[in-house]
């Protein structure tokens, strides 16, 4: 059976109240998501832990010459909490748009803490430019995707080469990395929830992202919305893109008009898509990305 779009007064409820507003499943945006655009692969294990697994949503569009582009798609949840399956809109939407999609698992607090989900993300991300060719995709057009907590993971991974070096592979590597609604500049964390991902007070060393802004970084996209009440814009998404630009970084940074934290992910689903051009954007930073500076070895 095929399920009608909402109006835009309901999905606008959907955003804005209920479980959606709370962060938990976003179980409304994954039904009414389309199956028409992808083919679904799930738990891929790109570790031996059961938390190191992803799914692949490849696109039904024909591959353009060379394999499609990568996404490897990080989500939210303070670092505590999350699973792929929520996500399913996400695959959807960037693989409508020709863009092969990793949504991927990584370990959280309380089984583990800083930095174990960056060596998960860096992990899943070196999965994807080792085997993007076998998937048909491009192993010089992967790019990380983060939304919340998952921007910090992939601004981690893109900007500081350590955790891609213990990977076998280096930042040089991506074609770039898009941050939506990340926390990049987040010492003391006032939020408890996350204090003791990060030990609070005795936060550990070098583990903000914009310590490691060089003229190398990947080409960045960041998004956000203007009036985003959990991670503030200015301190975070308009200042690392500052710092990115005075390095000589190509970045593009867009703040987003009637959106909220939660709002700047869930506009990526279609009955939502009308709220802003977030998908918009994002895929055509994609598209429009050169390849990146290096092969992997």
């Amino acid at each position: 059976m095929t399920l009608p779009y909402p109006s835009r007064r309901t999905t606008l409820a959907l955003l804005l109240a209920g479980p959606l507003a709370a962060c938990a499943p976003v179980t409304p945006l994954n039904v009414l998501a389309s199956s028409s655009t992808y083919v679904l692969t799930e738990g891929v294990p790109y570790g031996s832990l059961p938390r190191q697994q992803l799914d692949v949503y490849t696109p039904v569009l024909p591959a353009p010459a060379g394999g499609w582009p990568v996404a490897v798609f990080l989500y939210g949840g303070t670092w505590t909490d999350g699973n792929r399956k929520d996500y399913r809109f996400v695959g959807e939407a960037l693989a409508s748009r020709g863009i092969l999609t990793l949504v991927a698992d990584y370990r959280v607090y309380p089984e583990v803490k800083y930095p174990t989900f960056l060596e998960d993300s860096a992990a899943a991300v070196a999965y994807a430019l080792r085997e993007a060719p076998r998937l048909g995709g491009n192993y010089r057009r992967v790019y990380v995707v983060g939304h919340s907590a998952g921007a910090y993971n992939a601004a981690m991974v893109a900007l500081d080469d350590r955790w891609l070096k213990a990977q076998g592979t280096t930042p040089d590597a991506l074609a770039g990395w898009v941050g939506l609604a990340g926390p990049y500049d987040f010492y003391p964390i006032e939020n408890t929830t996350a204090q003791p991902v990060f030990d609070h007070p005795n936060y550990p060393p070098r583990s903000q992202p914009g310590e490691f802004v060089s003229a190398r970084s990947p080409r960045t996209f960041l998004g956000s919305a203007r009036t985003d009440k959990v991670v503030n814009p200015q301190r975070n998404t308009v200042a690392l893109g500052d710092k990115l630009k005075a390095a000589g970084v190509p970045v593009q940074v867009r703040l987003y008009r009637h959106l909220g934290h939660v709002g700047v992910a869930a506009t990526l689903a279609a009955p939502l898509r009308w709220l802003a051009p977030v998908l918009d954007d994002v895929a055509n930073f994609i598209d429009t990305g050169r390849p990146a500076r290096r092969t992997v070895s």
